[in-house]
C-alpha cells in the first residue's frame, strides 16, 4: 500500500519547513531524500511518522487519513542520526524492548531479535552493552531494533552522518543489501551525500528549502537535473554553474575564448544561458584560460582545485595528488560536449549524453 503525501505545508515562525510537498512512497522501494542541511528532510520524516503536525495538506495510506492516525497505529519505525540505545541494557534487550512493549511471546521475541541481529552482523554481540560497542555497531543496534518490529514504514534520518568516512562506505554497502530484503516495507532514507542517495535509492527525491524540487531514478536525476539548484545538490562537489552566451554556433563565457558548441547544443537559439559543468569535466591543461588557485583539497586519491577565473569560481576534480598551491596561476580547459544548458531562470533546457555505464560508475 502506497503512502501518499499531497501538498504538505508547515511554517514555523514565518519560515517554511515544508512547502507543498507531494510525493508517493511505494512498498518494496528505497526512497532517498537528499538535500542540504535545513532543507526540510527531518521535518518530512517526522510528519510521516506523526511526530510533527503540519499546517495543511493530506497524508493517506490505503484510504486512511494518516494525519488523524495516532503515532502508535502508524506501523512506523524511525532510526535517527544520533543513534539512541539504552545504555543499561544489553544489545539483545535493546532490540527486544519494543517487542516486549507490544506484548509478543518470549519465543517470538527471541526469534525476531536474533534474526534482526544476524541481518546487521551482530549475532555474537547479544550480551554486550552499548558502551562496549563501536559507533558503527551502536548504529546497527538501533537499526536492528527498527527491523525487529517488522513495520510497514521504515524511516531513516541520516543514519550514517556521525560515522567516519570508511565506516560509512562499509555500512552503505551493507544497507543496500539489507534494504533490498525488506519485502513490502516502505523505506525512506534521508542524506546530504549525493553518492549515498545515488547508490542506495531506487527513487531519489531532491529537497530544497522545504520543497521537493525533483523526483526520479538516480540515473534520471543525474542525467537530467531539472534546475541549477538540483544540479548543485546532486553533485559532489557541486556542479560548476556560470553565465554565458550562445551565438553563431559558439559558447562565450567571461574569461574564455569562444568555444565551438557540441552537437547537443546545436539546435538551441542564440542568447544568454546558465551553463553547468561537472568538476570532472574541467581540467588543468595548457592552452586554456588562466585562473588563480584559491583553495586546494586532497581527498584520498583525488585533488580538488578551486580556481577563480575573474569573478567566476570553478572546482576542478583530478585524479592523484598534485602539487598545486594557493595563489598559483593555472590554465583551465573544459569539455564542451559535457556542458549542461539552463535558461536564465535556472531551468534545464539541454543536457549532454551520458552512457549508462558512466552514470553507474560515479
Amino acid at each position: 500500500m502506497n503512502l501518499n503525501a499531497t501538498d504538505l505545508c508547515l511554517t514555523v515562525d514565518g519560515v517554511d519547513h515544508l512547502r507543498n510537498v507531494t510525493a508517493t512512497f511505494r512498498p518494496g522501494r528505497l526512497h532517498t531524500v537528499i538535500g542540504r542541511t535545513m532543507a526540510g528532510k527531518t521535518t518530512l520524516l517526522r510528519a510521516l511518522a506523526g511526530l510533527q503536525q503540519v499546517d495543511s495538506g493530506s497524508l493517506t495510506r490505503a484510504g486512511e487519513d494518516f494525519l488523524k492516525t495516532p503515532v502508535w497505529r502508524r506501523d512506523t519505525a524511525m532510526v535517527y542520526q544520533q543513534f539512541i540505545n539504552y545504555p543499561h541494557l544489553t544489545v539483545f534487550a535493546n532490540v527486544a524492548f519494543p517487542l516486549k512493549r507490544a506484548g509478543l511471546s518470549r519465543d517470538e521475541i527471541r526469534r525476531r531479535v536474533r534474526h534482526s541481529l544476524a541481518s546487521v552482523g551482530l549475532t555474537d554481540f547479544e550480551k554486550r552493552r552499548p558502551s562496549q560497542l563501536s559507533g558503527g555497531q551502536q548504529q546497527r543496534v538501533a537499526m536492528a531494533r527498527a527491523l525487529a518490529r517488522g513495520t510497514g514504514i521504515l524511516l531513516l534520518d541520516e543514519p550514517l552522518a556521525n560515522l567516519d568516512y570508511k565506516l560509512r562506505e562499509q555500512l552503505r554497502d551493507e544497507f543496500k543489501a539489507l534494504f533490498s530484503d525488506q519485502g513490502d516495507t516502505i523505506v525512506v532514507y534521508t542524506t546530504t551525500e549525493p553518492a549515498e542517495a545515488m547508490m542506495l535509492g531506487d527513487v531519489v527525491l531532491v529537497m530544497h528549502e522545504g520543497r521537493i524540487v525533483q523526483t526520479g531514478t538516480p540515473q534520471e536525476v543525474f542525467e537530467r537535473p531539472a534546475t541549477t539548484t538540483v544540479a548543485s545538490i546532486i553533485n559532489d562537489p557541486p556542479m560548476n554553474i556560470f553565465a554565458g552566451r550562445l551565438e553563431g554556433g559558439q559558447v562565450t563565457v567571461a574569461g574564455f575564448e569562444a568555444t565551438h558548441i557540441s552537437a547537443h547544443l546545436a539546435d538551441l537559439p542564440d542568447g544568454a544561458y546558465m551553463f553547468g559543468l561537472r568538476a570532472t569535466d574541467v581540467s588543468l591543461a595548457a592552452g586554456g584560460v588562466e585562473g588563480e588557485v584559491t583553495f586546494v583539497e586532497i581527498s584520498g586519491s583525488e585533488t580538488f582545485v578551486h580556481v577563480a577565473v575573474g569573478e567566476i569560481p570553478f572546482v576542478v576534480q583530478i585524479e592523484g595528488i598534485h602539487d598545486v598551491a594557493l595563489g598559483d596561476l593555472v590554465k583551465l580547459r573544459f569539455r564542451p560536449d559535457r556542458l549542461f544548458a539552463f535558461d536564465e531562470q535556472g531551468a534545464l533546457v539541454r543536457t549532454p549524453s551520458y552512457d549508462l555505464a558512466s552514470v553507474e560508475g560515479r
